[in-house]
């Protein structure tokens, strides 16, 4: 399984993208600024979007790259590009995006019947098929209803999880010690001398991240994600200080990660 980071920023800022994962050709996690990376051909081929809130960094690019392929997509007589969701982020993304006023219906354009996106709704604990690869919602604790994904290259390799924007977040924890986890992306977005920031938003700091790494048991590569433009070194000094048994270093935008399977 081929994974290709996007984006992996807090913000933006020349060379920094907002969230998003490429898995694979037809697999995206997150559509945020990254997006705007791939070409008119690679967006074309996404099938399936899963997004794990609705704070616009990680949305934006959805109703941006309908437009864009829609004349691909219609050409080749594709679906509608699959949205996957919980219901609350769904609803948030047809009151504020896809009003006719930030942005075009594409959930009923050019027609009610063949709409260049479809939202389907997903629960904590699903389990989605795509090809052979298989995917898993997973709890997330943030300011608005939020999840994280934990994605199999297929039924015998180790996962890759992601676990979206998230505070100390215990049920996680809990369902990843009963799974084998090749890769961890965990976001970190504030240093510690915005604790108080970081728990009003509901992200992580070095020090709730030490805390939250004490739970995932073996050794596990650890990316860290969601730092904001600037502060990337400084964060990355403060996770270090704080030590663990795991690999952690900072993810990095354009990377590949590569899983078996």
């Amino acid at each position: 399984m081929d994974i290709r980071v996007l984006g992996c920023s807090g913000a933006v800022a020349a060379g920094d993208r907002t969230t998003s994962f490429l898995i694979d050709d037809d697999l995206l996690v997150d559509a945020g600024t990254g997006v705007g990376d791939l070409t008119l051909d690679q967006m074309a081929a996404v099938d399936h979007i899963l997004i794990t809130h609705s704070h616009l960094d990680h949305v934006l690019g959805i109703g941006l790259m309908a437009d864009s392929v829609l004349r691909r997509r219609i050409a080749r007589g594709a679906e509608p590009i699959h949205v996957h969701a919980l219901p609350a982020t769904l609803d948030a993304l047809r009151r504020h995006v896809f009003n006719g006023v930030i942005w075009p219906d594409f959930t009923a354009l050019p027609s009610a019947q063949a709409p260049a996106l479809r939202l389907d709704p997903v629960a904590v604990g699903q389990v989605l098929a795509f090809g052979r690869r298989r995917v898993e919602v997973l709890p997330a604790s943030h300011t608005v209803p939020a999840v994280g994904y934990a994605v199999w290259p297929d039924e015998s390799a180790p996962a890759w999880v992601y676990t979206g924007d998230t505070g100390p977040n215990p049920p996680l924890w809990a369902r990843l010690a009963t799974m084998s986890v090749a890769m961890l992306v965990i976001e970190t977005a504030f240093g510690n001398d915005e604790q108080r920031l970081a728990d009003l938003s509901r992200h992580l700091s070095p020090c709730t991240l030490q805390a939250e790494l004490r739970q995932l048991q073996g050794t596990v590569d650890v990316l860290i994600t969601h730092i904001k433009p600037g502060e990337v070194d400084a964060v990355m000094r403060e996770v270090a200080g704080h030590g663990t048994p795991h690999r952690v270093r900072a993810l990095v935008t354009g990377e590949r990660l590569r899983l078996a399977g």
